[in-house]
C-alpha cells in the first residue's frame, strides 16, 4: 500500500520551505506501507525488532515463526508455547513476557485487534500501549507502516529530533513537544514529512 506522496509532496513544499530544500535534497519520496501480515502478526514482528539490529531480529523473527510452521502463530497456540521454546528462538525473557501479554489481547474479542485499522490514530495508540511492551512510538510504526495512516509524527523518534536539527539547523535536538511544533504545517501528511526527514539523515551533511 502506498501512502499518498504526490499530493502530500506539493502539500508540504508549499506549507514550509524549509521541507521543500528536504525534499529537493532526498529525491522523489518512496514511502509506503506494508500490511500484508495481520495485524497481530506486524506487532508481533515489532516486538522482536524492539532493540535490535535489523539483520539479528530478522533472525530472531525467522526461528519465532519457524516453530509454527514458517508462519505467524494464531494467539492461542503462542499462549499454549512454553517460555523456554521461545527464549530458545532467541527472545529475551522480557520480549517473552511482551509477546506473550500481545497473544493475551489478541486473543480476546473484546479487545478487537484485527479491527484496529477500524479506529482513529488517537484510538489505535491507546489500545496497543495497553499492552506490555508497547509504547506510542511502536503504536505509531504501527499506523505508518502497516495501517498506511498519512498524519503521523512520531515526536519521540530520535531520528525525527535529529532530522529537524540538521534541516533547521539548530544548535541543540529539539524536544517532543517542539518537534510536535516544528510538524504542525506539515499536516495532514506528516508521515511523508517523517520519511523525508529519516532519508535526509542518510545523506553526506556539509
Amino acid at each position: 500500500m502506498k501512502i499518498p506522496s504526490t499530493q502530500a509532496v506539493r502539500h508540504l513544499r508549499s506549507a514550509d520551505p524549509v521541507m521543500a530544500t528536504v525534499i529537493d535534497r532526498v529525491g522523489p519520496c518512496r514511502a509506503r506501507a506494508y500490511p500484508e501480515s495481520s495485524h497481530f502478526g506486524a506487532i508481533l514482528r515489532s516486538i522482536v525488532y524492539q532493540q535490535l539490529s535489523g539483520s539479528a531480529a530478522a533472525t530472531i523473527h525467522g526461528r519465532v515463526l519457524a516453530r509454527f510452521g514458517g508462519r505467524v502463530p494464531a494467539p492461542r497456540d503462542l499462549l499454549r508455547t512454553e517460555d523456554a521454546i521461545l527464549r530458545a528462538a532467541g527472545l529475551s525473557g522480557q520480549k517473552t513476557r511482551y509477546v506473550k501479554s500481545l497473544a493475551t489481547h489478541a486473543a480476546d474479542r473484546r479487545f478487537g485487534m484485527e479491527r484496529l485499522h477500524e479506529l482513529d490514530d488517537a484510538a489505535v495508540i491507546n489500545a496497543l500501549t495497553q499492552i506490555t511492551g508497547i509504547g506510542r512510538w511502536t503504536a505509531q510504526m504501527f499506523l505508518m507502516f502497516h495501517l498506511g495512516r498519512p498524519d503521523v509524527l512520531p515526536e519521540l523518534d530520535l531520528g525525527i529530533q535529529k532530522g529537524i536539527q540538521v534541516a533547521y539547523g539548530l544548535r541543540r535536538l529539539p524536544n517532543p513537544k517542539q518537534v510536535m511544533r516544528r510538524g504542525a504545517p506539515w499536516a495532514p501528511y506528516r508521515t511523508v514529512a517523517s520519511w523525508y526527514l529519516w532519508r535526509l539523515l542518510e545523506l553526506p551533511q556539509d
